[in-house]
């Protein structure tokens, strides 16, 4: 299958996601009332989603949180590790709706402490992040979940540079507006804000994160950004891999990112014995399919 087959087979198209800082002075000037969306409707009459996330049980201890609704370059994987003394939230997609009453609706016990650990902070990973009262991330990228810069969801001012960018990854054109339905009738597609959630810890390289009966530890995996990590459960094989890793095309040459640590981070995750890879973006995939991604950039990167 080619790096944009199985994604396709989900989504019906073939995106990878990331999100993108516009600059402050353009966000509202460039706004067009009635802009179409990607299926046709004007943005006034986009219809209403049924439910805005879509929540799926891996197994036992993972439940997979996704939003359908949002144009695949910016939606992302939302990964609930349930543990017997905490449940961890990996990631807390767009904020685009309320995501805490879906996480606890997901837990087994929803009175336990919950931790959320953001691996970067690309918009489309710390939207919702605000909703929660405890929050990792690698001190790299603290000052951006603190103090975020300002996002639309309007397409019109992604900027050329990003555009050529995800045409050279082998992206189609974006939607004029990144959603496809409204998640209340009263949404206000031009009132979307990313709201600061300071860190109230933060992740080194190495560093545990202890459920009681499951313990991950956290790989710093730069490239993608600066300080993105990942969580290696070595029992299982498991690998958390954010967007360092995951079924679909790599974004590597923007802005922030390094594709010299890039590519030691891919021979990183290579090095371990690494059964299922869980992404930021994509389905799950296995060691195969993992050897053969990394294989393909690092020949492709040269470094």
């Amino acid at each position: 299958m080619t790096f944009h087959g199985q994604f396709a087979q989900t989504c019906g198209t073939d995106f990878e996601t990331f999100g993108l800082q516009l600059p402050r002075a353009r966000i509202r000037d460039s706004f067009v009332p009635t802009l179409p969306s990607a299926k046709g409707f004007p943005v006034t009459q986009l219809p209403l989603a049924d439910r805005w996330y879509h929540v799926t049980r891996v197994d036992d201890r993972i439940t997979l949180i996704t939003e359908p609704h949002v144009h695949p370059i910016w939606s992302a994987n939302m990964h609930l590790v349930h543990g017997r003394d905490a449940d961890l939230l990996i990631d807390s997609g767009m904020g685009i709706a309320p995501l805490a009453p879906v996480v606890d609706a997901a837990r087994r016990d929803a009175g336990k402490p919950l931790i959320l650990l953001s691996t970067h902070t690309h918009v489309d990973h710390i939207g919702a992040a605000y909703e929660f009262e405890t929050r990792l991330v690698h001190p790299v990228e603290a000052q951006a979940q603190a103090a975020p810069g300002r996002y639309t969801l309007r397409s019109a001012d992604v900027s050329d540079a990003a555009r050529a960018m995800f045409a050279r990854a082998g992206y189609p054109d974006l939607w004029d507006v990144i959603i496809d339905a409204l998640p209340s009738p009263d949404y206000d597609i031009d009132g979307y804000t990313l709201k600061p959630a300071p860190a109230t810890g933060l992740v080194e390289d190495g560093q545990i994160i202890d459920l009681g009966d499951w313990q991950g530890e956290i790989l710093h995996l730069p490239g993608h950004s600066a300080g993105q990590v990942g969580l290696w459960h070595e029992p299982s094989g498991t690998l958390f891999g954010a967007d360092a890793v995951y079924d679909g095309p790599l974004i590597w040459d923007g802005a922030g990112m390094n594709v010299t640590d890039y590519a030691a981070s891919l021979r990183r995750v290579l090095a371990l014995p690494v059964q299922v890879v869980h992404g930021g973006h994509d389905p799950a995939f296995g060691r195969d399919r993992l050897q053969a991604m990394c294989d393909h950039y690092l020949r492709l990167w040269g470094v």
